[in-house]
C-alpha cells in the first residue's frame, strides 16, 4: 500500500478536533492534532502524538506538560490557525488550567503532565497524567472525517 491509500484509510475514522498547547520560556505554543485518546482511568491517563518535524515536538519536551483542548464546532478558525492553515497574525484568548495555557471557550480542557514518552515511527508519543479538566457547556465538538471539518447532527440514540 502507498502513503496516500494509508492516509485515505485512516480518514475514515471520525475524530475529535484539539489544540494542544504549552508554555516554555514564557511563550505559548500551539498546535492542532487529532492524535488524542484516553489511555487510562486509574491512574488518569492520555496521549498525544506529535509529529518528529513539529516545532511543538521539543517545546514539550521541555516543558514537560501539555494541555488538549477539545474544541466546539463553533472554533474551526482556531484549529485552522494553529494547524498553520492561516497565515496571518490573529490574537487568541487563552485560559489557564492548572497553570497551562487553553482556548478559551474550548468544548473540553484537560491539562496534563508528561509522565512517558515513546518514539513510535515518525512521531512521538507523550503519555500524559491528567491532573485537572474542565468541560464547558456549549456546543458540539468540531469534527474532522474524510479530510474535511464537520460538526455532529443531532439524530435518535443508537442502541
Amino acid at each position: 500500500m502507498d502513503d496516500r491509500q494509508f492516509r485515505f484509510a485512516m480518514g475514515q475514522f471520525a475524530t475529535g478536533v484539539n489544540v494542544i498547547t504549552t508554555e516554555a520560556d514564557g511563550n505559548i505554543h500551539g498546535m492542532t492534532a487529532n492524535a488524542f485518546m484516553s489511555v487510562s482511568l486509574n491512574p488518569k491517563l492520555v496521549v498525544i502524538s506529535v509529529g518528529e518535524q513539529a516545532s511543538m515536538l521539543e517545546k514539550i519536551r521541555k516543558s514537560k506538560k501539555y494541555a488538549v483542548s477539545i474544541l466546539s464546532q463553533d472554533q474551526k478558525e482556531l484549529s485552522m490557525l494553529f494547524a498553520g492553515q492561516i497565515k496571518e497574525d490573529r490574537d487568541v484568548s487563552f485560559d489557564r488550567l492548572a497553570g497551562l495555557p487553553v482556548i478559551e471557550g474550548a468544548h473540553t480542557q484537560v491539562s496534563c503532565e508528561v509522565v512517558n514518552e515513546h518514539v513510535e515511527g515518525d512521531h512521538t508519543l507523550f503519555i500524559g497524567k491528567v491532573i485537572d479538566l474542565k468541560l464547558q457547556d456549549c456546543s458540539d465538538p468540531l469534527l474532522f472525517y474524510k479530510g474535511q471539518y464537520c460538526c455532529m447532527k443531532a439524530s435518535e440514540e443508537v442502541m
